[in-house]
């Protein structure tokens, strides 16, 4: 409901045409197409008026007006508007956007947009094992630099030889035969002492060896306590001995790796030789579930030798191409440089969970 004032003298101008009249009846209801009728007196007053529209949005509004005249000149309209919304119905199309308040109704189509969904992180397991375990140490090699938050280049008793001879690149650790700036062949050590230990668990490396005379390299686990050296060496090949010596073959390829169990320096608990064929034509795992009282060592996921001895101490990882030992010594026929490398693709370690 509303009150408006008309203006006498002006209402009896536009009263002159019909086209007037509608037009200000149209305009009241809010614009549109529609009619209006009205009705004057015999002193040209509007006394009624009613207008029926169809507005811009499809709405229907209808107006209706009364008047009384007043001797002031000003005459006082009452009058009453109705708008009928236009009929609920079904749409369809395509919504793209963000609609923001409340919508009352039915509403049937297509939405186009785009949705991400995040990938998918598995955390991996010990490869071949089975029940619960928590991984604790992880380096998949994605990078392009060694992680020095997680490694040391040298071993604690010697100095970092100057002379480049690893890198992580395509995904893996590579540690390659090199001599240094005298032209000797160095020892090269990758391990975790001082920033990762672990006692008890699953350990595993996925790796390919080298080959050439005097190569020794190996995945072991080892702590200097005072005077007492615990060690569990996972793997260690060697590629010297000749044809005969069943650790290598006349191309000094390596064939055989061996896990051993040492107490203390100089207290051997155990050995074993596996023989495998050539181990620097590919890559294989080795692994070790390190019990409290037991050892158990992998190749492939496949159990190659189990040891029973207490090793309580708890130990870090190492990496490293050495030369000696059983392997003998390197020579001009050693390939030396990145083609020939110990490489690793991932360490891992896990506990029980």
């Amino acid at each position: 409901m509303y009150n408006v004032s008309i203006n006498v003298k002006t209402m009896r101008i536009l009263s002159m045409t019909t086209a007037t009249s509608v037009s200000v009846l149209l305009a009241a209801c809010g614009g549109g197409t529609g009619s209006a009728q009205y009705a004057i007196d015999a002193n040209g007053n509007l006394t009624s008026a009613a207008a029926t529209t169809k507005l811009a949005n499809g709405s229907t509004q209808t107006t209706t007006v009364s008047t009384t005249p007043s001797t002031s000149g000003t005459t006082t309209t009452t009058g009453t508007t109705t708008t009928t919304p236009p009929t609920t119905g079904t749409t369809t199309g395509t919504t793209t956007g963000t609609t923001t308040g409340s919508t009352t109704g039915t509403t049937t189509g297509t939405t186009t947009g785009t949705t991400t969904t995040p990938p998918t992180t598995t955390t991996p397991a010990p490869f071949g094992q089975s029940g619960s375990w928590r991984l604790t140490f992880s380096d998949e090699f994605d990078g392009t630099a060694l992680n020095t938050a997680r490694w040391n280049d040298t071993i604690w008793y010697e100095a970092s030889n100057p002379t480049k001879n690893y890198a992580v690149s395509n995904g893996s650790l590579k540690i390659w035969p090199q001599r240094d700036a005298n032209g000797r062949f160095f020892n090269r050590t990758i391990d975790t002492d001082g920033k990762y230990y672990q006692q008890y668990g699953f350990f595993e490396i996925e790796a390919k060896l080298p080959m050439g005379k005097g190569t020794w390299p190996a995945f072991w686990l080892f702590n200097h306590i005072g005077t007492r050296r615990p060690e569990i060496d996972i793997m260690e090949a060697y590629a010297g001995g000749g044809p005969n010596s069943g650790w290598s073959d006349a191309s000094f390829r390596p064939t055989a790796y061996a896990p051993t169990v040492w107490i203390d320096a100089g207290r051997l608990a155990g050995t074993k030789t596996i023989q495998t064929g050539d181990l620097s034509s590919g890559f294989n795992k080795y692994a070790l579930k390190w019990e409290a009282n037991k050892q158990t060592f992998y190749f492939n996921g496949n159990e190659v030798y189990t040891l029973n001895v207490s090793m309580p101490d708890q130990k870090y990882i190492m990496l490293d191409l050495w030369y000696g030992s059983a392997s003998g010594q390197p020579d001009s026929t050693t390939p030396t440089g990145i083609g020939n490398s110990y490489e690793i693709r991932y360490v891992r370690a896990w506990q029980p969970s």
